[in-house]
């Protein structure tokens, strides 16, 4: 029998298509890039980038904790981990705030930084907007490389649609789960949680601080940004 309400199939193929695109014009600025369907394929392309023994940093990141990334390196026990975001139980976070922020400088000299991207344009452009821009910082500069874990869902036809994605949906959805998930008290009166909408505001806790778009690297760091683009829908 089929299924016609699952449209995973369907989803997959557009999310395809669009990824041959980007993954086209990522190569002609010298990023590298590859399609995968899914979070497992995704999780041992990635696990197969990371050399035993190289120290892995990684930016908050959903679509890295939904592949699984964090939790196989641990499992792996190969190497060594900073990793800012690590929650208990509750979802707090398990570093105080002060270790937190020296793990974030350390990452600069990590061999290979793991994140996600806020939007990929079709012309191949990452686009991302951060709080404090220690996750964009390390994504232009410090470690050797950077794998890019990024769901289909996130393909844009340019750099206007990236940050009207970004402010109008991202960035609030962002905002909220820090509030509700990591009991981050000073989001919840956020503009954009509290109404889930931007109003470019200047609340002491805004997350959109530093706006950055990766068009390309030069021929000599050419490796080093690597986009796993994946069959599904994935992050915020």
């Amino acid at each position: 029998m089929v299924e016609l309400m699952n449209i995973q199939e369907e989803t997959r193929w557009f999310y395809e298509q669009r990824a041959a695109v980007v993954i086209k014009n990522l190569a002609r600025q010298n990023i590298n890039a590859q399609f995968v369907p899914g979070r497992a394929e995704a999780l041992s392309v990635i696990m197969a980038m990371i050399p035993p023994g190289a120290v892995v940093a990684r930016g908050d990141s959903l679509s890295c904790d939904q592949v699984g990334v964090l939790q196989a390196l641990r499992d792996r026990r190969q190497n060594s981990i900073l990793d800012p975001f690590e929650t208990d139980s509750e979802g707090y976070f398990s570093a105080d705030p002060a270790a937190r922020h020296k793990m974030q400088k350390e990452a600069f000299l990590a061999d290979i930084f793991i994140t996600g991207t806020n939007a990929v344009t079709l012309d191949g452009k990452l686009v991302n907007i951060d709080g404090r821009g220690n996750r964009v910082a390390a994504m232009i500069f410090g470690p050797d490389k950077v794998i890019v874990v990024v769901g289909g869902n996130k393909i844009v036809k340019d750099e206007n649609e990236a940050l009207l994605r970004v402010r109008q949906y991202a960035a609030p959805l962002n905002a909220k789960r820090h509030a509700l998930k990591h009991h981050q008290e000073g989001f919840k009166d956020l503009p954009c949680v509290r109404t889930g909408t931007c109003v470019d505001c200047s609340h002491g806790y805004r997350i959109c601080h530093y706006t950055v778009i990766i068009s390309g690297a030069m021929d000599w760091q050419k490796g080093r940004l690597n986009v796993v683009i994946i069959g599904e829908t994935l992050g915020i």
